[in-house]
């Protein structure tokens, strides 16, 4: 087996809370009392141009909410969505498994993930995502989005790493399955032990917590 050089982690799932998905987007509709059956109808052609970064949240707002008078303002409902991103309990999330890898230095870290502009630059600073991660290949920065192959191949040109010595690490089994079809070691992520396990079983060892 060749030898692991490099680690991709999606972002949601993995190591947060998902930024803008049902669950999220439910709570936070039902917050501001806007009927979600009606949300939805608008919601995918507008979330796919705003995650590859085509639009501003601005528009993908007027797009899917602010196409009527609301009570509340834009900035309102944005602060609500971005209050929805929380780190993922310990054991449950990767966050701790990042970290370990971080502090081996021996292997090129990056997120490779589907998220908006706003959302995503929130999420990196507000959980300091950039102290672990060398690079962000965002949907958003991109025009790319998982399960596309080219999000894969980008990401793999730019770290100049052969697919075979690389990871992804995703909560989709379908994510993983795109990047195995390119060549690459798919983790569809369940928890720490299981990814940690995962991990082992491909020749990355991790130093010890808190080393």
């Amino acid at each position: 087996m060749a030898k692991i050089g490099a680690v991709f982690f999606d972002i949601g799932g993995v190591l947060l809370t998902n930024g803008w998905d049902q669950a999220e987007r439910a709570r936070v509709l039902a917050h501001f009392s806007v009927d979600r059956a009606e949300y939805e109808l608008r919601h995918e052609a507008a979330n796919d141009a705003w995650e590859r970064g085509l639009i501003p949240v601005e528009e993908f707002l007027d797009r899917t909410i602010f196409f009527e008078p609301r009570s509340f303002t834009a900035a309102d409902f944005l602060e609500r969505m971005k209050a929805e991103s929380k780190e993922l309990a310990p054991g449950l999330g990767a966050l701790g498994v990042l970290r370990r890898l971080r502090a081996s230095a021996c292997l090129k870290l990056a997120a490779l993930n589907n998220e908006a502009k706003e959302l995503n630059e929130y999420r990196i600073e507000r959980f300091q995502l950039g102290s672990g991660f060398s690079a962000f290949f965002s949907s958003c920065y991109l025009g790319l989005r998982k399960p596309e192959p080219e999000i894969f191949l980008v990401a793999l040109d730019v770290f100049q790493q052969p697919p075979e010595t690389t990871v992804f690490i995703d909560d989709r089994q379908a994510n993983c399955d795109a990047a195995e079809c390119v060549g690459m070691h798919g983790i569809c992520f369940q928890n720490e032990a299981q990814l940690v396990a995962e991990l082992k079983r491909l020749g990355v060892e991790l130093p010890p917590t808190g080393a």
